[in-house]
């Protein structure tokens, strides 16, 4: 099937981050560095996983996905965004654009369901850890990861579709740095009902089904450290989960501000600010998070480094 509408519209303009001259420069160099940072981290950290054996838990498991997603999600807008601060005109393709849009969109989801079990991880971890190695099985990881990727591909389907059905036409400059569903649905000059009727439900299953899930199982670990007596046991608990607690709250807050504010201009403009936050700054984080604050990777790295 052709991706191609029947809009005159044949390639995208898209605006960046800001139009002011005197920035594209430094920020051009500041978010080369994220990117490699972003590239360097999460590879490290999977290559360190793949490789050694102590790390082959259910737990590393889920932060090796983490950061496979992490790498790929970058990948998709980053290079288009870095071309944006160097040239006069950042184009791409009409067929660029959805693609874009649609591994975005799955990478998104996935990534907020990689966080979502691995919050369930860490609630199996410390309320039941006697039945820890039942319940998370090899054959129950990867099942709970495989539903992540059904979700992402069910959820990107539904947007992207949606969105070949529109017809653009006139102004073709999208009002971001990436080919994102609210900034697109400003330049259709055919009804969005339908668009937005998708962006309520899918957004909103995908951030309230997985958000609920962490703050419960937040809910039952902070309940069970409050019963262990032992200041070194609530200190050792608290410190497994203080990693994806500060993951989520970069994650889930930045993407909720961005999609659950009303699509004008003017929030657009703040939407593309916070959107830096899930898209630039969490994938760069999340491998510098969980080895900077985990003595296993950190282990891991030195056995490594010795080899």
């Amino acid at each position: 099937m052709a991706l191609k509408n029947d809009s005159s519209v044949t390639e995208f303009i898209l605006a960046g981050l800001t139009d002011q001259p005197e920035l594209q420069l430094p920020l051009f160099f500041l978010f080369l560095g994220i990117y490699v940072v972003t590239i360097v981290g999460n590879m490290g950290l999977i290559i360190l996983i793949g490789i050694n054996s102590q790390l082959h838990t259910p737990m590393y498991y889920f932060l090796f996905n983490l950061s496979f997603v992490d790498l790929c999600y970058s990948s998709v807008f980053t290079p288009k965004m870095l071309m944006n601060f160097i040239s006069k005109k950042n184009i791409i393709s009409y067929s660029g654009c959805m693609a874009q849009l649609y591994f975005f969109c799955f990478l998104s989801i996935v990534e907020c369901y990689v966080l979502t079990i691995m919050a369930y991880d860490r609630y199996v971890a410390i309320c039941n850890p006697l039945l820890y190695n039942v319940i998370m099985s090899n054959q129950v990881c990867s099942w709970l990861l495989c539903g992540a990727y059904v979700m992402g591909f069910a959820g990107a389907m539904a947007h992207t579709g949606c969105m070949l059905r529109l017809v653009f036409c006139g102004v073709h400059i999208i009002n971001h740095y990436l080919c994102d569903i609210l900034p697109l649905l400003q330049l259709s000059c055919t009804s969005i009902h339908v668009n937005e009727l998708v962006v309520f439900i899918v957004v909103g299953i995908n951030i309230i089904v997985p958000s609920v899930t962490i703050l419960t199982s937040y809910a039952l670990i902070l309940s069970t450290i409050l019963s262990i007596h032992s200041t070194e046991g609530r200190s050792k608990a608290f410190s497994t989960c203080s990693s994806h607690i500060i993951a989520v709250a970069l994650f889930f807050g930045s993407a909720s501000f961005m999609y659950f504010k009303p699509s004008s201009i003017g929030s657009m403009d703040q939407s593309k600010v916070s959107s830096v936050f899930y898209t630039n700054v969490g994938p760069m984080l999340n491998p510098l998070i969980y080895s900077l604050r985990n003595k296993d990777v950190q282990a891991a790295m030195r056995k490594t480094l010795r080899m």
